[in-house]
């Protein structure tokens, strides 16, 4: 103990903590309900770069491009763990922060609310006067008669539920002679309480789980195709921490055809991908996935993303020989599905690479001043392509786009008067390239559906921790804590009646609970107050 002396007056002990008293007072600061809230927010505050910012986990190759467009904020971002904000140090530390903090809060306050409930009821005040009261009623029963029908009244409940939603008595006769009876209710609300701070405790956990167990995954599949469920035919995958691709429900889904109505001025009005879905030694089954009506597969669900067009090309080189055929996917830019696509052509027998940037009209119209689709149907397909030559970039060993082309060491190709070439293709359509490099042509036209499956194993626990959380807030918020006292004397022959309750100024119907008792011990019916009422 350190005394401070100022003019040789002593005017404070300052203690000395020591180690032992500071962490205690750490751990009394992190342990308070201001600190909780304050960390809540933080977490809260935290996830928002995890929404705007491209994250590693989700989608490297756009994380990838964030950091080389910024050339000082990207690096410096990634350093600091706002490009993996889940998975980050400081994240980490407000989430188990947060855990100690409300497991902190609530651990003490049960221990204080289970010793409540095993504590008796308190005795009744000596004096009723400075409560708001009921009486004095003159009534014929004995004491003992009136204090049991005001008991009755009450509805007293036994056991520890009974504690939790009824009231809680307790007689006394007092050395005057007179019986003195003390009901109390309202401990459910402190159990509101405890229960909402647990399953917000619940819910963390459940995000915990859900974090290191779910596992994501979209795929790209033309019609007449098909996709089995293995993390390499996924186009991006993304999973927890603790998920094992060998976990992964082995299935094979077959796009049969995908359904696409529009209206007349193009609004769209209906999707559907009609599938056979096949499980190992299990018969295969044909069905069909819709906006918001998913396909279950275990603990999966397999979801109709998007759709678009996915034409057939077929690309021979300068000898003759096809060097590409296949479906490329367009991504649709527009509610017309004016789509644009790659294609990448390296293995051509002579001569250099071939790439082309392709845009696809389905229902193409030639204006005096531009092109453009008027219908999502494809009524009058046509794709505009320019073409390139040279070094595809492909061989360097770094990811490219495959819905971009690197243009950096390609040259485009050129008439006889040195400008771009644009070539024009509508359906079964080839079209020669110039200087003898070869030809394109537009086979078909098929469908594709992007197909999202999800699971996430946290979600039923998510669920109940989400139901008891307003539960339990809707209980600590309109349960209330009442008291109830009704003393009878003799006087006499007579038997005089009176009582009192307190409740907080918001709970108008405790009047009516007194109400009821006084006129059960008075034996007569009882009269609700004007303007009040007890809750149901």
């Amino acid at each position: 103990m350190a005394r401070v002396k100022l003019d040789n007056y002593v005017i404070a002990d300052a203690p000395r903590l020591g180690l032992r008293g500071w962490l205690r007072w750490i751990w009394r600061q992190v342990t308070s309900m201001r600190v909780a809230l304050i960390l809540l927010l933080l977490l809260a505050l935290a996830s928002i770069p995890g929404s705007v910012l491209p994250q590693w986990p989700q989608d490297a190759a756009a994380t990838r491009q964030f950091i080389s467009d910024n050339a000082f904020w990207g690096p410096v971002l990634d350093a600091t763990g706002f490009l993996d904000v889940f998975g980050s140090a400081w994240f980490t530390a407000i989430y188990v922060l947060l855990f100690a903090s409300l497991i902190g809060c609530i651990a003490p306050r049960a221990a204080h609310h289970y010793r409540e409930l095993r504590r008796p009821v308190a005795a009744t005040p000596r004096s009723l006067a400075r409560y708001e009261g009921a009486g004095p009623e003159t009534v014929a029963s004995s004491p003992d008669d009136a204090v049991a029908a005001a008991r009755a009244a009450l509805r007293p409940r036994a056991g520890r539920l009974g504690a939790l939603t009824g009231y809680r008595v307790r007689v006394d006769r007092r050395e005057d002679g007179s019986l003195a009876l003390a009901a109390e209710t309202g401990h459910v609300r402190e159990l509101g309480n405890l229960v909402f701070h647990a399953s917000l405790v619940l819910v963390l956990l459940a995000v915990a789980y859900g974090t290191l167990f779910t596992y994501r995954g979209q795929a790209i599949v033309v019609e007449g195709r098909s996709f089995t469920n293995a993390v390499v035919a996924y186009d991006t995958f993304s999973s927890g921490s603790l998920f094992d691709p060998a976990d992964l429900d082995p299935f094979t889904l077959r796009l049969d055809s995908l359904d696409a109505e529009f209206s007349d001025t193009g609004r769209p009005l209906h999707f559907q991908a009609n599938v056979t879905f096949t499980e190992p030694g299990e018969d295969a089954v044909r069905t069909d996935i819709s906006v918001n009506h998913p396909l279950e597969s275990g603990d999966a669900k397999i979801y109709l993303q998007g759709n678009g067009y996915a034409p057939v090309i077929t690309v021979r080189d300068a000898a003759g020989e096809v060097a590409f055929s296949g479906p490329v996917v367009f991504l649709a830019q527009d509610a017309a599905y004016t789509s644009t696509g790659v294609i990448k052509v390296p293995d051509v027998s002579t001569g250099e690479q071939l790439g082309f940037k392709a845009t696809l009209y389905p229902t193409f119209l030639e204006g005096p001043f531009a092109v453009a689709s008027i219908h999502p149907d494809p009524a009058n397909p046509v794709i505009e392509m320019l073409a390139y030559t040279g070094d595809l970039g492909l061989d360097s060993g770094v990811p490219q786009n495959v819905y971009r082309l690197d243009e950096s060491q390609l040259s485009p190709v050129q008439d006889a008067d040195g400008q771009p070439v644009t070539l024009r293709l509508a359906l079964g359509e080839t079209v020669e390239l110039p200087d003898g490099l070869g030809s394109v042509t537009f086979e078909e036209l098929p469908r594709y559906g992007a197909f999202d499956l999800r699971a996430d194993p946290s979600l039923p626990y998510l669920l109940v921790a989400a139901m008891l959380t307003l539960a339990g807030l809707a209980v600590s918020l309109f349960a209330s804590r009442r008291k109830v006292w009704v003393v009878a004397r003799s006087e006499g022959a007579a038997t005089v009646v009176s009582g009192a309750a307190y409740a907080p100024a918001h709970d108008a119907g405790v009047a009516a609970v007194l109400e009821r008792a006084m006129a059960a011990a008075a034996g007569r019916e009882a009269t609700a107050p004007a303007g009040e009422r007890e809750p149901s």
